[in-house]
């Protein structure tokens, strides 16, 4: 894309869809692992509430642990094809539309995709994060 899509406002006005329909990958640790949780453009996550639904403690990741898990950047992570196996949560709000875009690994590359594709490859739990 010539836009930047590093953040998911940015995401939306380059492809011209809604919010809501950006993938945003985002890194936490859960008792000492990392968490991949895959979040609607609109959304954010409410550590707490998702750490209390999945039994753990939930922080957020920096950015060294997110290039040695993934082997992304912050702004180009994808939502799968990463450095390691990371268990991955997926925001029902992305089940609500046909279509989403995820990052492609760089925040100048995007991807579409059904919400159903998104579950199978990623093999992730469909959890609520706010």
């Amino acid at each position: 894309m010539d836009d930047s899509t590093h953040t998911a406002a940015e995401a939306a006005s380059a492809i011209g869809c809604e919010l809501g329909q950006i993938v945003k990958s985002l890194l936490f640790v859960a008792d000492g692992e990392p968490l991949l949780a895959l979040v609607a453009g609109i959304n954010r996550v409410d550590e707490q509430l998702l750490g209390d639904r999945l039994g753990v403690e939930l922080g957020k990741a920096n950015a060294k642990l997110v290039k040695e898990a993934t082997g992304y950047s912050i702004g180009g992570v994808p939502p799968f094809g990463h450095a390691t196996r990371l268990r991955t949560i997926i925001d029902p709000q992305l089940l609500s539309y046909e279509t989403i875009w995820a990052a492609a690994g760089t925040a100048l590359s995007v991807f579409e995709l059904t919400p159903k594709q998104l579950i199978d490859v990623t093999e992730g739990e469909v959890v609520g994060v706010s």
